[in-house]
């Protein structure tokens, strides 16, 4: 399985997952607009246990992420926003629906400075509620009546990324830090050396080595999410 930036060849495959799974559809030109605005910010989920018989076959999308930035944030605070998320029900349970949120905040935060990221859900879609309260750690802002086409309220759902930007300059750190293996200018055999390393008769030799040290987030279950409004 694949999970890559969404590309606007992709998008008549992400309608069709969309399609069938959610009653929230839209027009190809919205999810356009998303790949074109914020191309760092969509994600999809590629099965490749098929290989492509031909170069021209279409990848298996079995799942995507449909991100934004908020363009005019009312509290003036940079954040993002899901506007939809969906995984097929043949490819459930596999931790591709968390995998995908946690790409997406990621390059929120390292491409925009995201603050935080925001989001609705069916209050009637416990699964997708599990996924971002339980699993991802988003928290119920408020309640927004009718927010659906066919009139059902909506959780208004936050999670702030502060914990993003502090494992991105844990990360940095890390890379930067490093241990010297090996002395230049040390003594050997009794050899003296000179201000500039030298050995009478040898020359010194002096290595160093870095060593980083990653770090990883889990995969949880899969769920799906829907939205209507962006």
């Amino acid at each position: 399985m694949d999970i890559r930036v969404l590309r606007p060849s992709d998008i008549p495959h992400v309608q069709s997952t969309n399609i069938t799974n959610l009653p929230e559809n839209y027009f190809l030109k919205y999810y356009l607009y998303h790949a074109l605005s914020w191309p760092q910010l969509s994600y999809v989920a590629v099965d490749t246990s098929r290989p492509k018989r031909t170069p021209y076959d279409s990848p298996k999308i079995v799942g995507y992420v449909l991100a934004k930035m908020d363009e005019d944030p009312p509290d003036g605070v940079q954040h993002g926003h899901i506007t939809s998320l969906s995984v097929m029900r043949t490819h459930r349970r596999l931790g591709l629906a968390e995998k995908m949120m946690r790409q997406s905040q990621r390059a929120m935060v390292e491409s925009f400075g995201a603050q935080y990221v925001s989001l609705h859900v069916r209050m009637s879609n416990i699964a997708a509620l599990r996924l971002y309260r339980d699993t991802l750690g988003f928290k119920v802002e408020k309640v927004e009546a009718k927010y659906y086409a066919d009139g059902e309220d909506a959780y208004s759902m936050k999670m702030d990324l502060a914990f993003i930007r502090e494992q991105a300059l844990d990360e940095e750190s890390d890379e930067d830090e490093g241990e010297e293996v090996g002395e230049v200018g040390k003594k050997e055999d009794g050899e003296g050396v000179d201000a500039e390393g030298k050995k009478e008769g040898r020359k010194a030799v002096g290595k160093k080595r870095k060593v980083k040290v990653g770090r990883g987030l889990g995969v949880g279950d899969l769920v799906e999410r829907n939205e209507s409004k962006a």
